[in-house]
C-alpha cells in the first residue's frame, strides 16, 4: 500500500480550500457564531499532552460553556471518572479543540486554542447545579472559531438513526476487560440510579 510523506502530494490529491471555507474562520466570536454556540448542549474536547491526545464528550442541560467575553469560553468540569486524561493534558500543553453539535443541525462549530484551568468559587458558583459546582472550570481562549461542512453528519445520519441495539452495553464492555469482574446485567441495571445521583 502506498504512504503519503509529503504534503505535495496530499495537496495535488485535493487541491486548494475553497474561499468559503477559509473565509469562515474568525478569531472571535461573531454574534452567529455566539448564537450557535449558546444553542449547544454538547461538545467533543480534544486536547494533547506528552503521553498523546485525549477526546472527550462534554454535556450540559443548557449551553455547555459560558461565553465570559467575546474571546474567551468557559467549560465547567463536573466529576467523573477521575481519570483526569484531558486535565492533565490542559496543565502540560494548553492547547485545545472543541467541536460544538445541536441535534438535528447537521453543522458543526469549532473552537480552537489554549485553555488553562481555575477553581475561581465565583465563577464555580456561576454553574451551580442542585446545590452542586464543579470541581474547576476549563477556560478557553478562542485563536480560532468556525463552522465545519456538514457533509459527515449527512453521510452518516446521525440525528435520525438508534443503532443502539447494535452495540454492547457499558456493562459489557466493563465485564469484558475485568474478565467478569464486573457483572454486566447488575451494573447496567444501576447505573441509571447512580447516574441521576452524581450528574452535578
Amino acid at each position: 500500500m502506498r504512504r503519503i510523506d509529503t504534503l505535495p502530494e496530499l495537496e495535488a490529491l485535493y487541491g486548494q480550500a475553497s474561499g468559503a471555507a477559509l473565509d469562515k474562520v474568525a478569531g472571535r466570536l461573531t454574534p452567529a457564531y455566539r448564537r450557535w454556540i449558546a444553542a449547544s448542549r454538547f461538545c467533543v474536547m480534544a486536547t494533547c499532552g506528552p503521553e498523546g491526545m485525549d477526546a472527550s464528550p462534554r454535556g450540559d442541560d443548557g449551553p455547555v460553556v459560558l461565553e465570559l467575553d467575546a474571546g474567551t469560553l468557559a467549560l465547567p468540569d463536573w466529576r467523573g471518572n477521575n481519570r483526569l486524561d484531558s486535565l492533565r493534558n490542559i496543565l502540560r500543553d494548553g492547547r485545545i479543540a472543541l467541536m460544538f453539535m445541536v441535534p438535528g443541525d447537521n453543522a458543526v462549530v469549532r473552537v480552537n486554542g489554549r485553555a488553562w484551568l481555575t477553581d475561581d468559587a465565583d465563577l464555580r458558583a456561576r454553574f451551580t447545579r442542585d446545590g452542586r459546582e464543579p470541581a474547576t472550570v476549563i477556560v478557553i481562549e478562542i485563536a480560532e472559531v468556525y463552522a465545519q461542512c456538514p457533509k459527515a453528519l449527512l453521510r452518516s445520519g446521525l440525528w435520525g438513526r438508534d443503532d443502539g441495539a447494535l452495540v454492547p452495553s457499558l456493562g459489557e464492555i466493563l465485564a469484558e476487560m475485568t474478565r467478569g469482574g464486573i457483572e454486566a446485567g447488575a451494573w447496567d441495571r444501576d447505573y441509571p440510579a447512580r447516574a441521576r445521583a452524581t450528574l452535578w
